[in-house]
């Protein structure tokens, strides 16, 4: 039988601030291939290209990526500054429809840091532009030189709701995570469950409650070496067997059946 297909949402990319591309992190494709498995394949950030019916159509579940472009304040009722960095509207257009169309079909996504906060602007939250300027926060920026394993290096304590689903899934309370995000959840959208935060408060782990499918979605970053990790692992994991029973009988999922 075919693996199931996911889409891998990706982000408008200039090479040599020339030639325009379409891009996502070789990371992505490694975990939704070794750990998920299934079938990694890429959806430009342009919604000239196709509806959200058409991408429901011809995949069986969602990865929401992380990307340094940010989502524009306008998508969440506010005015863009300085400190809301970079965006890519045609991302926008993309994503925010297809996890709303998603969360009502029961169709599965993860999301991934920008991914993780694409899901809760899409479902009415809102963001701060930058959490390192809140007081008691820390920062939670990749430090800015050194290897890629010192910027993916775990940084910070990630705690779980007791009994929740992240706490069921991995079988820890809490665990340790990278952080490389700038922004974060303000205010939550409506079912966004915030089973996890960092120490400082920092909300890292979300679902949709009432939703009928796999819709879980994380501020870190469990594509490093997803294969290897053990916190990773079972999310992809988990992920793939979601993507898996859509694919056998369009059937959905909830995140609880899955652990």
């Amino acid at each position: 039988m075919a693996r199931a297909r996911i889409g891998i949402i990706g982000n408008h990319h200039l090479i040599n601030d020339q030639y325009a591309t379409h891009a996502a992190g070789t990371m992505n494709s490694d975990a939704i291939c070794e750990v998920a498995g299934c079938m990694p394949l890429l959806i430009p950030a342009d919604p000239r290209y196709f509806s959200t019916a058409e991408l429901l159509d011809s995949f069986d579940g969602f990865l929401f990526t992380g990307a340094r472009p940010n989502v524009h304040p306008q998508e969440y009722g506010e005015d863009e500054t300085d400190a809301h960095g970079d965006f890519d509207r045609g991302r926008d257009a993309v994503s925010l429809p297809l996890v709303r169309a998603c969360v009502d079909r029961g169709q599965p996504f993860f999301g991934v840091c920008r991914g993780f906060q694409e899901v809760n602007v899409a479902m009415g939250g809102t963001l701060y532009p930058e959490i390192r300027d809140l007081p008691g926060r820390m920062n939670h920026r990749m430090p800015p030189d050194g290897t890629l394993e010192e910027k993916f290096a775990l940084r910070h304590i990630v705690q779980f709701t007791e009994n929740g689903p992240f706490h069921q899934l991995l079988g820890a309370a809490e665990v340790m995570t990278n952080t490389l995000h700038g922004q974060g959840i303000n205010r939550a959208g409506q079912g966004v469950v915030i089973d996890g935060a960092s120490e400082d408060g920092t909300p890292e782990a979300i679902y949709i409650d009432g939703a009928p499918g796999f819709t879980l979605s994380v501020q870190w970053h469990p594509e490093y070496r997803a294969a290897l990790d053990p916190v990773s692992r079972p999310l992809f994991a988990a992920f793939g067997r979601a993507a898996r029973a859509w694919r056998d009988d369009q059937q959905a999922v909830p995140v609880q059946d899955v652990a």
